[in-house]
């Protein structure tokens, strides 16, 4: 389960155990990889930061924190997760990997109490349909503060 981050200087992918150059991650890879203590982070004074003190120093705002739980539960259940930019969405998110296969899925985050026009979500499935993705709305357990998913897919009457 790999797959982090962009190498410099490669476009795909194939093997990951063949990476020899630097990585640019993203700031919630960074994030899940400090706080799963896959990576240290270190300040300008060489002092480690902590996950909690790292996320402070990325900015992240109060609905990234949210998208990263998001990230963290799809990371937890074994996925490997990219930026949705391309398809409109949060995420895209991958069971064998990037290079490997096509993303099955494609997630979007919604507040829990975002308004949101159906026409969206309609507009959300088909392009997902046309795509062959899987369409999966993620919101968060305000109490709870873990992310819960609806899966939607088009059915023919």
């Amino acid at each position: 389960m790999g797959f982090y981050g962009r190498p410099i200087g490669a476009q795909k992918v194939r093997d990951p155990e063949s990476i020899t150059s630097p990585l640019i991650l993203d700031p919630l890879e960074a994030l899940y990889l400090s706080e799963t203590r896959v990576i240290e982070v270190y300040d300008s004074s060489e002092r480690p930061l902590g996950a909690q003190e790292l996320a402070e120093r990325l900015g992240l705002t109060a609905r990234q924190l949210k998208l990263y739980r998001v990230y963290r539960s799809l990371r937890s259940r074994g996925l490997t997760v990219r930026s949705g930019l391309k398809y409109g969405a949060s995420f895209v998110a991958y069971r064998r990997g990037p290079g490997l296969e096509h993303a099955p899925f494609i997630i979007h985050y919604f507040e829990p109490q975002e308004p949101f026009d159906p026409v969206e979500l309609v507009r959300a499935g088909r392009l997902s349909h046309s795509v062959r993705k899987t369409f999966i709305v993620a919101t968060e357990d305000p109490v709870k503060e873990e992310p819960y998913y609806i899966m939607l897919k088009w059915l023919r009457p």
